[in-house]
Formats: structure tokens, C-alpha cells, sequence
């Protein structure tokens, strides 16, 4: 660590595990207490050829992303997400006729976006994050946002006489697919030979 932490070297400040801020519909952000980053794997395809394997990349699949939340009196986090919940659609049944169900719509829309923002040593936080940009003084060095997140799995803590542990509350959003704001990945893919064109 000693390197990263030597300014006298002039080496660039590393991202920071603890610099971070969680944009998750009305929940504060001093509650939140952990969160998983994006991440994505591809499926591949197998094509033999005589007693060779080769292989192709398909489809791309996020993964789930998991929040920690440490649950306060007030403002009551558990009834936040018991309200998301009902936003989704969600009706205790009246009847074992009764039909109503939840929607992703509604599950979207009542989660509202979600974002993951890692933050710079000198940012001071504002409602609008568009407006903040490296070196002026309000950095953001990354920042994901989530696309159609809704809430998959809610478990609300347990309670144990023995502990003076602080309830905490685990989240697993599900999404279809996430961006890294200010993406211009595909523009900054050097030229490389065409596809079967190396030589050794």
C-alpha cells in the first residue's frame, strides 16, 4: 500500500473501496452499508472440427447485485421496501380467487433507477451528478447504472437476544443489464489484424 499512498511519487490515486455512494429510489444513502458491483459473464459456443474445439462468445449475462442495509427507527428502511413491494403490485390476497400479481413494470418503476457511483477524494455530492466531471473539485472516477432494476430477494435481518449486532437488511436486485456512464469503450478498441488473421 505504501506505493499507492506515497504522493511524493506522483502515482495517480487508486479507486477506493469505502468511496462510494448508492442511489437506490427513496432509501438514504447513510444506511447503506455494502454493495456488489456489476459484473457479467458470457456464455461461449463449441464448434469441433475434426479433433479440435473451438470456441465462440454468445449471449452476455449480468449478474444479480447485492446491497447491504443497516436498519434504522426512522427513517424505517423495512417499511420502504415493504412500500416497494406494494408499488411492485403486490396484494395480500383477499380470496384464493384474487388474481392481482405483480408486474415488472411496476417493480421497475418502483424501485426508480439505480445507480453506483465511486467517488473522488475532493467530491462533495449534489442531486445532479450529470453536471459533475473530473478536475472540477466534484469528481466521480465511475459510475454504473442499472436498467430495469427491481427488487428479486428482501430479507429483513435476524433478531437474537445473545447480540447487540446492528439489523442489517440484504437486498438482491435483479436488472437486465447495466452501463458504465460515459461509456465510449468502442471508440478506444486499437486496430487489431482481422479475425484469423494472426501469424505466429
Amino acid at each position: 500500500m505504501a506505493f499507492w499512498s506515497d504522493s511524493s511519487l506522483g502515482t495517480p490515486e487508486p479507486k477506493r473501496s469505502y468511496r462510494w455512494l448508492l442511489y437506490l429510489g427513496d432509501i438514504p444513502q447513510w444506511v447503506v452499508k455494502k454493495v456488489t458491483k456489476p459484473s457479467f459473464s458470457v456464455t461461449e459456443a463449441t464448434h469441433t472440427y475434426i479433433n479440435h474445439n473451438f470456441y465462440y462468445p454468445g449471449k452476455v449475462e449480468w449478474s444479480e447485485v447485492n446491497v447491504t442495509l443497516v436498519d434504522p427507527a426512522s427513517p424505517d428502511a423495512v417499511q420502504t421496501m415493504y412500500n416497494v413491494l406494494r408499488a411492485s403490485g403486490y396484494t395480500p390476497p383477499n380470496s384464493p380467487n384474487d388474481t392481482r400479481t405483480i408486474s415488472k413494470q411496476k417493480a421497475v418503476n418502483a424501485l426508480g433507477q439505480v445507480r453506483i457511483v465511486q467517488i473522488g477524494d475532493t467530491f462533495t455530492d449534489t442531486s445532479d451528478l450529470g453536471t459533475i466531471a473530473p478536475g472540477t473539485g466534484q469528481e466521480f472516477v465511475e459510475e454504473w447504472i442499472l436498467y430495469n432494476a427491481w427488487v428479486k430477494e428482501a430479507k429483513f435481518g435476524d433478531l437474537d437476544y445473545t447480540s447487540d449486532d446492528l439489523v442489517e437488511i440484504e437486498l438482491t436486485l435483479r436488472y437486465d443489464y447495466a452501463k458504465l456512464n460515459g461509456d465510449n469503450a468502442q471508440s478506444q478498441v486499437p486496430n487489431r489484424p482481422a479475425f484469423g488473421g494472426a501469424t505466429e
